[in-house]
């Protein structure tokens, strides 16, 4: 049935097929009217048959005995039976049992009305981890609403949960904030953008930008919560914000630099211009946060934390007096003075913050997360220290990074990460499951992330082709349970599974990279690249 990602069991008790027709119906149980109406619409549009509501066919049942995601899925003559611990799980079994009627149950009209079948089976299955992430970038390239609300499906079809949304850098500022407008009005717009890597100093010459109203926003967190998807908001600080200094100088360091002279961003790279830490800075953002946390109702709520150059606090006096005033030793206590703020803030309205591992830097803040980026050392020191931890390697799952050594890659930035290498990453490293006996530092891994960075992907076509397939083979490593030893995994059970898959991206409208490489309108010749020397797998 080539599965993807892969159940904890599938057992054929028998040979044998159930029919769907015009007469099957679909009912659910109380509390999973959500789910109904999405596998009704789904299925609706794609067989044509109306599946309207009624006993035996396919049912929806709850079981308080399993977990949340977890399900049970039963296929025999009487129909199909989804049952699971939450709304969460029967979505998630929703999604296998789209799986089973074939890759044309992924169209949005039907190619055929009949021969819709279900095979005999019963599958057991659960999520190896609870945050089961991929990182949307919108800031370096702008993606309009109905992009995200398509990869959302894409990423729901691929039983992932987490939407990480970044939504502001210094290349700009995606979301409508009230009470400061100049963050849209100036800071969601750049002049022009850099083609390719930043030695080559080329440039389009072309107005770039765009930002989300609320009520966008708040559409797309109501479109993930149907599909049981938490979308998680990144705001930088309190680096990475030269887009919010420009529409609003007196945040940066307006003693060292003229900060009214600057413009959002049109290079590629991290830029010197960072927050100043003022008590008027940390009213801002908390003004921006409380329209933030309005919007977005996840636990976690993202600030970034990452690459903040500190050259200009070195130089400032004002700040130079206020790590005085602070009992600070440096900047890098500044730092971690900075988000141990809104660490604190957060807390107080019952959210957590999460950052990348540089928030580890000058002591990490008592109730934070960790996006540990830069490898696994971050992630291992915050579960040892007690912090959670959700894993996301550069080297191992950036999906920005370049799929293959040849020349016809477009833009090869990075390490070379094919769909196999993503198969085999391991989220959790030997080092951090051997610190105990009884798992409880390997256990603050809560999840694991694939992160796609758009600076060279600046529409929808080169978002699928960097994100699948090799999107496929994480979600597979994020939810199934496969042998903690990446060598010891079947890649060429995988990969025979993916023929099948390849065939649902297809049907999905997926621009993937094809596995003999890319197609001739995918590639970008003479666009600077920046590849690297990959590292092996663990």
């Amino acid at each position: 049935m080539d599965l993807i990602p892969a159940p904890l069991s599938v057992t054929r008790p028998e040979t044998g097929e159930f029919a769907l027709d015009a007469g099957t119906p679909l009912t659910a149980e109380p509390g999973l009217e959500g789910v109904e109406f999405w596998l009704r619409a789904a299925l609706g549009a794609a067989t044509g048959l109306p599946l309207r509501p009624g006993p035996g066919g396919i049912e929806l049942r709850l079981d308080g005995s399993l977990a949340p995601e977890e399900y049970r899925l039963s296929v025999g003559a009487d129909g199909a039976r989804l049952a699971a611990g939450a709304p969460a799980g029967a979505f998630r079994a929703a999604q296998t049992l789209r799986q089973l009627l074939g890759p044309d149950a992924y169209r949005r009209a039907p190619v055929r009305r009949t021969g819709w079948a279900l095979p005999y089976v019963e599958i057991a299955d659960a999520p190896r981890f609870g945050w089961r992430g991929a990182l949307l970038d919108v800031s370096r390239h702008f993606l309009p609403k109905a992009d995200v609300l398509r990869f959302l499906d894409l990423i729901a079809a691929h039983k992932l949960n987490v939407l990480h949304l970044h939504l502001t850098d210094d290349q700009g500022w995606r979301i409508e904030i009230e009470r400061y407008p100049r963050l849209t009005e100036v800071a969601s717009w750049r002049d022009r953008s850099m083609v390719g890597f930043r030695d080559a100093q080329r440039h389009d010459e072309r107005p770039h930008g765009g930002f989300y109203t609320q009520d966008d926003l708040r559409e797309i967190v109501a479109y993930a919560d149907a599909r049981h998807i938490t979308v998680v908001p990144e705001i930088d600080l309190p680096g990475h914000s030269q887009a919010a200094i420009s529409a609003y100088p007196e945040l940066g360091n307006t003693d060292v630099v003229d900060t009214a002279e600057l413009s959002v961003w049109t290079d590629w790279g991290v830029s010197a211009n960072i927050l100043n830490p003022s008590e008027q800075t940390l009213r801002f953002y908390e003004g921006v946060l409380e329209e933030v946390l309005a919007i977005f109702p996840s636990e976690f709520v993202h600030l970034g934390g990452d690459e903040c150059p500190k050259d200009q606090w070195r130089a400032s006096p004002a700040v130079q007096a206020r790590i005085k005033e602070l009992g600070l030793a440096d900047e890098d206590e500044l730092q971690s003075w900075f988000i141990r703020h809104f660490d604190r803030w957060l807390a107080d309205r019952g959210r957590r913050l999460i950052g990348w591992d540089e928030i580890l830097e000058g002591g990490l803040a008592p109730g934070a997360a960790v996006s540990s980026w830069r490898g696994y050392e971050g992630g291992v020191a915050a579960a040892k220290a007690g912090h959670d931890v959700v894993m996301c390697p550069e080297q191992h799952v950036y999906l920005d990074h370049r799929q293959g050594p040849g020349e016809d890659e477009p833009i090869p930035v990075g390490f070379v990460r094919s769909l196999e290498d993503v198969y085999r990453f391991e989220p959790v490293p030997p080092e951090l499951s051997a610190l105990d006996d009884d798992g409880a530092a390997a256990a603050r891994v809560i999840g694991t992330q694939a992160n796609l960075w758009t600076e060279f992907a600046d529409d929808a076509r080169d978002v699928d082709f960097r994100t699948f397939p090799r999107l496929a083979a994480f979600a597979e490593v994020a939810w199934s349970d496969l042998p903690r030893d990446p060598a010891a995994r079947d890649w060429a059970d995988f990969e025979r599974r993916m023929t099948t898959h390849y065939a649902r991206l297809d049907a999905l409208g997926v621009e993937y990279r094809p596995a003999d490489g890319p197609l001739p309108w995918q590639r970008r010749p003479g666009v600077l690249g920046r590849p690297k020397e990959g590292p092996g797998n663990l």
